[in-house]
């Protein structure tokens, strides 16, 4: 029956079946998605493998606007309808310890030798155009808080701080400068947070290069959160401070890094403001009440 709906209850069920996938391909033992195909079809009242394949497109497009990795092979397809991307975060919510999972396949901290991750161009500095469905995308991740998401998960900002500093260290290595790589300090780590950035290191001429991580599994136009201390410090110091996004870190660490102004490559909006108690009643506030 072509075009017929899909149900919360069958949605459910075809997304259960997908992480079971998604488990085994960022594990590396791979899947046989025909099987599971196949296995779904009695339970999805006999809907056509083309079908399946086509719902499990659509959520892997959800799973990249929510922030989170994909199935290789299952190419993301828009157009989604927003039913599947609660589907996907019923799941998400009753499995906090997807969301909280150790990335494998990480160097140890310290550790010497090629361990520079790849860095590209930020997106706005990209040939590729953005996806057509880029505002829907946005949309999906500000309902869900997909960036505070991010935020809250600390294990996952801690490891991305660790691999950046890994990264730091082995680039100057081999570069020839391990004088400036000995001196490399993760500060937020031996310091405490509130520097406004997270590691202290240097350019290949000794200047000094102050990096603030922000870490994600997803993809790489995933939202962020940024503390106005530093913001504040980007600006006061902007030859020297440098965003470093690592994105696809559960599976395959890729980063950009942004350099002030940020509003050049993205937009900042406030989410909330600091109420202090006056001192004493305002009565101009009250005239009239």
């Amino acid at each position: 029956m072509p075009g017929r709906p899909w149900t919360d209850e069958e949605n459910d069920l075809i997304v259960e079946d997908y992480f079971a996938m998604l488990a085994k391909d960022v594990a590396g033992r791979g899947c046989k998605k025909s099987a599971h195909r196949r296995a779904l079809m009695p339970r999805l009242q006999d809907r056509s493998d083309g079908s399946i394949e086509f719902k499990h497109q659509n959520i892997s497009a959800a799973l990249r606007d929510l922030g989170e990795d994909w199935v290789r092979g299952y190419r993301p397809a828009r157009n989604y309808q927003g039913t599947l991307a609660e589907a996907v975060m019923r799941w998400l919510v009753r499995h906090p310890e997807w969301i909280d999972r150790t990335p494998v396949n990480h160097p140890a901290f310290g550790t010497p030798g090629s361990l520079e991750i790849p860095v590209g161009s930020p997106p706005t500095l990209s040939n590729v155009p953005p996806p057509q469905d880029l505002e829907k995308m946005i949309r999906t991740a500000r309902k869900f808080d997909v960036a505070g998401r991010d935020e809250r998960n600390r294990a996952l900002g801690r490891a991305g701080e660790e691999r950046a500093l890994v990264h730091e260290r082995a680039a100057l290595h081999g570069a020839g400068r391990g004088d400036l790589a000995r001196r490399v300090r993760w500060v937020s780590e031996e310091d405490g947070d509130g520097a406004g950035y997270d590691i202290s290191s240097f350019e290949l001429d000794g200047r000094t290069r102050l990096i603030e991580v922000k870490t994600t599994n997803g993809w790489e136009r995933t939202p962020f959160y940024i503390s106005r201390n530093e913001v504040a410090v980007s600006r006061e110091r902007p030859s020297e401070w440098c965003l470093f996004r690592l994105w696809n870190f559960s599976r395959e660490p890729k980063a950009f890094e942004i350099r002030p102004p940020l509003e050049a490559h993205v937009s900042l909006t406030a989410t909330a403001f600091r109420a202090d108690f006056r001192r004493e009643l305002d009565p101009h506030v009250h005239e009239g009440m």
